[in-house]
């Protein structure tokens, strides 16, 4: 269980999937990156120990250890003897933010994909197909956890990520909305989770 003034199940946060190409301890990486660089974590949070953390999302602990000591490496959280990991202040680290992490990774994809061929209507149509589904498995295993669980869960709604259309007044990165009656107009791409730098 993670403890930030509520208590959630590990593996609701850290949902990892053995039949991707990406190695589970980068998938773990980069949803802490995105856990802390989205303010889910805040600095001096304490993060769970490594043991517990391999046992409740049922990972090798050497896979957390590496998890752990790559975030170190990269300045994402502070190890303390005998204390465990707390997440660092990364405010001030440079291009660390969801919105940056997120059009960066939006503006690979496109650039893949068209060097497959694909036109930008074509792209649309197949993260579109993409994005019906990942939500459909959510929900899906929403209603799996609720009928083990006796009551049905809302599904939690993620962080949305917008950005505005190129050429708009800001012409730079968008903000985060918590809810879909702050969007700003434009293209929004809802939190995809294990993406990451």
């Amino acid at each position: 269980m993670v403890e930030l003034g509520k208590t959630i199940p590990a593996g609701d946060l850290f949902e990892l999937d053995e039949a991707s190409s990406i190695p589970i301890w980068l998938q773990l990486k980069n949803r802490f990156i995105y856990l802390i660089v989205s303010g889910f974590y805040l600095p001096g949070d304490q993060l769970p120990t490594v043991r517990g953390l391999a046992a409740e999302v049922e990972v090798n602990y050497n896979t957390v250890s590496k998890v752990y000591q790559s975030l170190e490496e990269d300045g994402y959280i502070v190890s303390k003897r005998r204390q465990g990991a707390f997440v660092a202040d990364v405010s001030d680290k440079p291009g660390v933010s969801a919105a940056v992490t997120a059009e960066i990774i939006t503006v690979e994809y496109l650039k893949r994909c068209q060097e497959l061929g694909m036109s930008l209507e074509d792209i649309d149509a197949q993260f579109t197909a993409s994005l019906v589904a990942a939500k459909a498995k959510r929900d899906r295993t929403n209603e799996d956890k609720g009928a083990t669980h006796g009551a049905q869960e809302t599904p939690r709604r993620g962080r949305v990520v917008v950005f505005p259309e190129r050429g708009g007044a800001s012409g730079g990165i968008g903000g985060c909305a918590d809810n879909d009656n702050d969007q700003p107009e434009g293209f929004a791409a809802e939190r995809a989770a294990g993406n990451g730098a």
